[in-house]
């Protein structure tokens, strides 16, 4: 199968082609509000003209009180739509489907945060010496799971008022879902834990709620880990079980990944031990899923060269994604379905603090995304370990000024929009 070649999703809506722009936390939400802005038009109105299928944008916060970072984006039932609907167009200008990636950090959340740490068993994050930089969690009662399943519901309904192709449930990298997925992390006694099925429950709930409040061509996604590496995790016959959990939900793409902040698969690395694929990291893990899978597979994580992505799609994969590639190379679609060599090896550091190491990737990446933003074209000559500090430092301001937000605009109850959402009105906003 050819990269250039369409995909039609079980909805009947078509791709243009296989190369899917998969999600990257780019942290350039406006502030106050956690509102996207001119900077994420601009960065994805580059990505849309570079020729991906799919845009699946950064995870988008389905609860103000718990964010992934303090400059990730909210999109409730009290936030304006109007500048999520200039995002979905200029995402989707080029022609292809920009589908929102929605999400709940749960237990994978700052110490320096406001807002809530929730987790299906009050088993916090444990990273060495970083363990205290992660809030302790809270076991979630029934009330915080059913107000979390209507915050994704809400969120999904919005995401099509503004003009959004999709939504994708984010279910793997560690956080709320994938949570309830491990039986690391989930130790509940009740009907959303011990078992697969019961384990799955929250996630399964949260499709049925979401499928229910969009229209039947608006798609519906998951990414979810093909293993959480980490030694008892969440692992591949688990994602078997869920896959059959989801049939007949009206799921149109699942996307594979892999690994948590305790064990950074996506970086190349983990916790366990295993050995990753040198490229496109989870394919000997996840090809095992396609056989007997009835919904399309993605696969994402080190897929760095056209030669590696049309090996993912002749395994049997519907769509090859790609993050850091396209943060370096924002064209990188276009130049591989048109038949062009390019490879993009993500940026490596040689660190002996690897989460360090990690950490600072990820504030490279960051600082490429918002360079595409600014118009500025190839590497940024700053030094690495500038670049780090200077991200860490924003970071910091961030929260300063989300938490003073938060505590002027609390979190509205979980349930249908308000008429002021619904309309675009910026009413309540600073």
């Amino acid at each position: 199968m050819h990269l250039a070649a369409p995909f039609e999703l079980p909805n009947g809506s078509r791709l243009p082609n296989r190369v899917a722009k998969a999600a990257m936390e780019e942290s350039l939400a406006v502030q106050p509000g956690q509102l996207p802005g001119p900077e994420i038009e601009a960065l994805y109105r580059r990505w849309a003209d570079g020729g991906a299928g799919l845009i699946i944008t950064g995870n988008v916060m389905v609860d103000r009180r718990a964010l992934t970072s303090p400059q990730t984006i909210v999109l409730d039932s009290a936030t304006p739509l109007e500048p999520f609907r200039r995002w979905a167009e200029a995402a989707g200008s080029a022609g292809g489907q920009v589908w929102m990636q929605i999400n709940h950090p749960g237990r994978q959340i700052r110490a320096d945060l406001p807002g809530v740490a929730w987790a299906p068993s009050e088993v916090p994050v444990r990273l060495g010496r970083h363990t205290g930089a992660f809030a302790r969690p809270r076991a979630m009662d029934g009330a915080d799971i059913a107000a979390t399943v209507a915050r994704f519901a809400t969120t999904a309904h919005l995401a099509e008022r503004a003009g959004f192709h999709g939504v994708q449930i984010h279910a793997a990298h560690g956080y709320l879902l994938s949570q309830f997925l491990s039986p690391l992390v989930n130790r509940r006694t009740d009907r959303w834990g011990g078992s697969p099925e019961n384990r799955a429950r929250l996630l399964v709930e949260i499709v049925r709620a979401v499928r229910a409040r969009v229209s039947p061509g608006f798609a519906v996604g998951i990414k979810i880990n093909t293993a959480d590496f980490q030694r008892g995790g969440f692992a591949v016959e688990d994602v078997s079980r869920v896959l059959e959990l989801v049939e007949g939900l009206g799921v149109d793409l699942v996307e594979l990944s892999g690994g948590t902040v305790e064990s950074a698969a996506t970086m190349g690395r983990t916790a366990d031990e295993t050995t990753l694929d040198r490229e496109a990291y989870f394919l000997s893990l996840a090809e095992r899923l396609v056989a007997t899978s009835s919904v399309p597979l993605m696969l994402t994580g080190g897929i760095c060269s056209r030669a590696t992505a049309e090996r993912v799609l002749a395994r049997g994969f519907a769509m090859a994604g790609v993050a850091t590639g396209l943060a370096l190379r924002p064209d990188l679609a276009a130049r591989w379905t048109a038949g062009e060599d390019l490879d993009v090896p993500p940026p490596r550091l040689g660190w002996k603090d690897q989460d360090l190491a990690s950490a600072a990737v990820l504030a490279v990446v960051r600082a490429h995304m918002s360079r595409i933003a600014r118009g500025r074209a190839g590497r940024p000559r700053t030094p690495t370990r500038l670049i780090f500090v200077q991200d860490v430092r924003r970071a910091r301001a961030a929260v300063r000024a989300y938490g003073a937000w938060l505590a002027a605009h609390p979190a509205p109850d979980a349930g249908d929009p308000a008429p002021d959402a619904l309309a675009g009105d910026p009413a309540g906003m600073p």
